[in-house]
């Protein structure tokens, strides 16, 4: 009896071991599938990350600036094209175009078109009727092409939404510490860099058409700052999505150029 009873013991005892052991396996399988699932990143992942999205703030800053404003182009007629005191000239963007009457005093001597914008004169503002009415713009005797301004416009807005959605991914992603959101983030600031330049290059070409529709009053036109701090947030904008790009690879692709030592003694 006393034989049994120690075997008993003895085999519930094993039993005991066997099930701990399991337990213990059980739970460290589930410890490495959770350290899998909740990986963080480190410091310096996450300063680069935001290094990086500075770099984007950047291009979004001179992408409204450059919006809002109406310097994209500068028409100016001969100086001495009305034979009186005054001349005039025009700058317009997306939105509102101006008519400025400048002094031919102030200009200088050696400039034959009037201008340039920043001179003191009287100007007079309105905004296109292309979004409400649906009406073509006349400056100077020359008609816009309200479907290449249009078009020009709905790119630039296209690409600020772009850039709130690119800015939300890198906030959830530095909130949450996880690099999952790196990867959408570079799609919308590397999109919204493309449609920028986009905007930019089909607004030339409705400056270009503005031109040819009339010929009776000679003009001189230029792309002034505005365009500049787009075509810059562009390029911006491109490069910061690339760099999210390079962040949210598991290792650097060029690690794999380094030697690496021999530990072996």
């Amino acid at each position: 009896m006393w034989s049994n009873f120690f075997v008993q013991q003895d085999e519930e005892g094993r039993i005991g071991v066997a099930g701990a052991g399991q337990a213990g396996g059980l739970g460290g399988m589930k410890g490495g599938r959770g350290q899998r699932r909740t990986h963080k990143m480190s410091d310096s992942q996450e300063g680069k990350i935001k290094l990086a999205f500075f770099v984007c703030i950047i291009g979004v800053t001179l992408t409204v600036l450059g919006m809002g404003t109406e310097f994209w182009v500068e028409l100016a007629q001969p100086k001495n094209f009305s034979g009186n005191q005054t001349c005039q000239m025009a700058h317009y963007g997306l939105w509102k175009g101006c008519i400025r009457t400048l002094w031919v005093a102030d200009i200088d001597p050696e400039r034959t078109s009037c201008g340039p914008a920043e001179l003191p004169g009287e100007s007079n503002c309105t905004y296109f009727k292309f979004f409400t009415s649906g009406e073509n713009a006349v400056i100077f005797k020359k008609t816009t092409n309200k479907n290449l301004n249009l078009a020009a416009a709905i790119l630039a807005l296209l690409s600020l939404t772009m850039m709130v959605m690119g800015s939300i991914c890198i906030a959830m992603s530095l909130s949450k510490g996880v690099p999952f959101f790196l990867k959408p983030a570079s799609f919308c600031f590397i999109l919204s860099g493309v449609l920028v330049l986009l905007s930019v290059l089909i607004f030339h070409q409705s400056v270009q058409a503005l031109l040819s529709s009339d010929h009776s009053v000679p003009l001189h036109h230029e792309l002034s700052w505005s365009v500049a701090c787009v075509g810059s947030a562009g390029a911006i904008l491109i490069l910061g999505g690339s760099l999210f790009i390079i962040l949210s690879l598991p290792f650097n692709p060029w690690q794999k150029c380094l030697p690496h030592k021999n530990s072996a003694t």
